[in-house]
């Protein structure tokens, strides 16, 4: 039921690994970037708890979640299409903002197809078997997120794609990339919308088709404390991950291959885009390899301990990137980055299901969304001029401030009350 996951994350791979590139190519400055972003996340907040709200509360052939999340892949994978051929599909508007009107559209289509996977999880499998699940989730999403990291890097190197283009286009490589990303989203999803069974839940027939805001505000305030506890780690977790999907290709490009600040198009800047998105891929391929070994670090330490010492891994991987010369050797801070990656994915949503009531699991997985969009609404807007004017456009030192975040996010992990993991103590 999580082979759709792997298509997901094939998208956001792309999207996140090179969404600031193909920005920077129609004319972006390093300082506005994460303003662009902003429409993502703001959209993601917006979408997430309405999609949430309507599929705990309607049914049809394909079930509660699975039209949800095929609507959202049909969406998506036009979306991947159009994001490197902005520059082509413009008349008035300039493609840069074109291109961050797709990258809106394209993060919007991808909320609205991950969202019900999360619930589905956690519809389908009982409480003990959750961390496991969402750890075999994780490791399909490091699947597709390693492929689709890798794939510009995969053109341009082995199959002689050309890498290089004109300025203010994309080059062919990234091109295609985003056009396979497109197909590969779309028929992962069809095969977990084929091959995946839901069961009617008991309430379905007496819920409410309608849509009452009121009562998604009530089930907001009324949320679990220990939703809100994880809200905290999220918030700084999310943080540290946003800045460093908006600041790594500039800070790679500045700080290891010694480039100027603004050059986004010269062959060496596309060398340095092409391997920071097979970076990424790296951290992904270790996110999938430490998911498996999760439930049992967890099993060992409990949930809480597993989840603290995977995030100050990535903490310690951020901010050793500022002492590395050698691009080679940038992939060692990945391996910290993916096992926190892995943790992030998992841990929360092992956490959060066992305090929620099964009848409302779709809602409050869209709210708790709140905390993933909230914090990169706030790096969106501060982060620009963070590194404008404390940093000079030298984007190492966000990356570096990611990894404090990450810190911080460790420690407060130690307040949250994780009280089915208890339960699952007592029972071993």
């Amino acid at each position: 039921m999580s082979v759709g996951f792997f298509g997901i994350q094939f998208g956001f791979a792309l999207q996140n690994g090179n969404a600031s590139r193909i920005l920077g190519i129609f004319g972006a400055e390093v300082e506005h970037l994460s303003w662009f972003w902003l429409a993502a996340p703001l959209t993601g907040m917006i979408v997430q708890p309405i999609i949430g709200y309507y599929s705990d509360r309607t049914w049809t052939s394909l079930g509660r979640r699975r039209p949800y999340f095929l609507a959202g892949a049909i969406l998506a994978a036009g979306a991947l299409l159009f994001m490197p051929n902005a520059n082509l599909l413009v008349s008035i508007l300039p493609p840069l903002y074109v291109g961050a009107g797709i990258l809106m559209m394209m993060d919007a289509s991808f909320n609205v197809a991950m969202e019900p996977f999360r619930a589905l999880v956690a519809d389908l499998l009982p409480s003990e078997q959750r961390t496991l699940g969402f750890s075999i989730q994780t490791c399909l999403i490091g699947l597709g997120a390693v492929i689709g990291s890798w794939l510009p890097y995969i053109f341009a190197e082995f199959f002689q794609v050309e890498k290089n283009a004109p300025v203010g286009e994309v080059p062919f490589n990234l091109t295609l990339s985003f056009y396979v990303g497109a197909v590969v989203f779309l028929l992962a999803i069809l095969w977990t919308v084929v091959t995946t069974k839901e069961h009617p839940s008991e309430d379905h027939q007496h819920a409410s088709h309608g849509f009452r805001f009121s009562e998604i505000v009530r089930d907001f305030v009324g949320m679990p404390r220990t939703m809100k506890q994880l809200g905290l780690v999220q918030f700084f977790s999310w943080s540290a991950l946003f800045t460093m999907w908006v600041f790594t290709t500039s800070a790679v490009s500045t700080h290891v291959y010694g480039l100027p600040v603004g050059d986004n198009s010269s062959p060496a800047a596309q060398d340095a885009g092409n391997w920071v998105s097979g970076l990424f891929g790296i951290y992904n391929g270790v996110s999938a390899v430490y998911a498996l070994v999760l439930p049992y670090v967890a099993f060992k330490l409990g949930r809480k301990m597993a989840y603290s010492l995977s995030l100050f891994a990535g903490g310690i991987g951020l901010v050793s990137i500022y002492f590395v010369s050698d691009p080679i050797m940038l992939i060692f801070p990945m391996v910290g980055i993916g096992v926190a990656w892995a943790a992030i994915l998992a841990m929360p949503y092992a956490i959060v299901a066992g305090s929620v009531p099964m009848h409302k699991m779709g809602i409050y997985m869209g709210m708790f969304n709140f905390f993933i969009t909230l914090p990169q609404i706030v790096t969106s807007l501060a982060g620009g001029p963070v590194v404008k004017y404390f940093f000079h456009s030298h984007a190492i030192y966000s990356i570096m401030m990611a990894g404090m975040l990450l810190f911080i996010a460790a420690f407060c992990v130690r307040f949250v009350d994780d009280k089915d993991d208890v339960v699952q103590a007592d029972l071993d």
